[in-house]
């Protein structure tokens, strides 16, 4: 019998040790680091900072139609009858090979390149602030889902607190039915509310795996990957009041900055319209050489070159040019009044988390006081339901209403950090 004890004690010290072990070595992620591994792995980070690199690539690109350029061509010819190269008759033959060359070089566009430099420059303005977006709404993301797999452990304690409770109250009930002191409705009452409770705790576990595998998949993680939180639910007042708060998101956030570059492009737009009246002036060089060889060396051969300024303007096109002007004038009042648009949304954004947080903040104090109060409806109960003093209902309902407190408590602490975190991120900070 000794040995099989000392078997069982050692089976039983590796199960539950390899279950301690596992539990220590748990993965515990903090906040910070979770905002981190998102930002580094998020797919629409990634994508928004390619843009930006697309957007300079399009920037290079306008700035090109300020350069020369160089073309070339070079042909071979069969004629019929011998042609004359040069001034010389004597310089004929059926067979000629031609080599051409132009440098051309705009001296005058009407502001059309500079305009459409200036806009392409402006895009990549609007990809960094499209960055800066998506980096606030990641970490927003994440935030709120960390808050609530810390509510979601929170509510799945108090529901196994209330499990135990019940169980403690259904032995009472039993032992007092045993001695004849209460009534077979009282266990039955007593086992209907542990059945309650323990379908609680199911959901409870429920609701935090999904929480968990929400969070792995937003950090691009292994949805089943098992990890611990820090736990940073607690309640720390927000020191600015509604005024600061609201000019610290018109300072800040990127999307009004994203507006009026907008609205900058739209007027660079109206100037590339505006072009159209202005003429345009080139300067072209052109060498050409031919010959009756390929390689340009032959006995017959010419060579010439010229340079040239040309200038080219539009002298009546049934109005195309100021349509486009037109236009182009009523897509600068559409993004001016986007921008106004995204300002007052911003304000009724700011205001809308402000009072929320406000909300939130006020539960907590209301909810932190019947946590006090219904935790001592439950002693009182306990001590009269020894006495007989009061019925075992009385006793479950205070169980049952200490529960419900905690479960506010808690859920009123998630709800003011998550909506501390939206205000922050209204105000356009990136983090606290």
């Amino acid at each position: 019998m000794r040995v099989k004890w000392i078997i069982g004690s050692i089976l039983i010290m590796v199960f539950y040790g390899g279950s301690v072990l596992a539990q220590t070595t748990q993965e515990v992620l903090t906040l910070e680091e979770s905002i981190k591994i998102a930002l580094e792995r998020n797919l629409q980070l990634h994508s928004a900072k390619e843009e930006i690199v697309g957007s300079e690539f399009r920037r290079r690109e306008a700035f090109t139609n300020f350069l020369p350029t160089w073309g070339g061509q070079y042909s071979y010819t069969h004629y019929n009858s011998p042609v004359t190269l040069g001034s010389s008759l004597s310089n004929t033959s059926r067979d000629i090979f031609n080599l051409s060359t132009t440098v051309g070089e705009p001296l005058f566009t009407g502001g059309f390149n500079l305009a459409n430099y200036r806009l392409a420059k402006l895009g990549v303005d609007i990809s960094k602030a499209t960055v800066e977006t998506v980096q606030r709404d990641i970490i927003l993301q994440v935030r709120a889902l960390y808050f609530n797999i810390l509510r979601a452990i929170k509510l799945r304690d108090v529901a196994e607190q209330t499990v135990k409770q019940f169980e403690a109250q259904l032995e009472v009930s039993k032992a007092f039915f045993d001695v004849g002191i209460v009534a077979k409705n009282d266990v039955l009452q007593a086992e209907v509310r542990l059945a309650n409770a323990r379908q609680g705790l199911v959901k409870a576990d429920n609701d935090l795996a999904v929480a968990k595998s929400l969070f792995n998949t937003l950090l691009r993680r292994d949805v089943n990957a098992a990890f611990d939180v820090v736990d940073i639910l607690e309640y720390k007042a927000f020191p600015l009041p509604l005024a600061e708060s609201l000019a610290e998101a018109l300072r800040r956030r990127p999307e009004i900055k994203a507006a009026e570059i907008t609205v900058d492009q739209a007027k660079e737009g109206v100037k590339i319209a505006r072009s159209g009246y202005f003429p345009t002036i080139t300067l072209t060089g052109n060498y050409g050489r031919s010959s009756d060889a390929a390689g340009l060396q032959g006995d017959i051969a010419s060579e010439r070159w010229t340079i040239q300024t040309l200038a080219t303007i539009t002298l009546w096109n049934w109005g195309d040019t100021a349509y486009k002007v037109g236009e182009s004038k009523v897509r600068v009042t559409q993004a001016e009044d986007s921008k106004n648009q995204l300002i007052d949304n911003i304000t009724l954004e700011v205001k809308q988390d402000y009072l929320n947080m406000v909300t939130a903040e006020k539960n907590i104090d209301v909810a932190q006081k019947s946590i006090e109060q219904a935790e001592e409806n439950v002693r009182v109960n306990e001590e009269r339901y020894k006495y007989q003093v009061a019925t075992a209902t009385d006793l479950l309902d205070a169980v049952t209403l200490l529960a419900q407190a905690k479960t506010n408590y808690f859920g009123a602490l998630a709800d003011f950090n998550i909506a501390k975190a939206q205000l922050e991120r209204a105000m356009g900070r990136l983090y606290p």
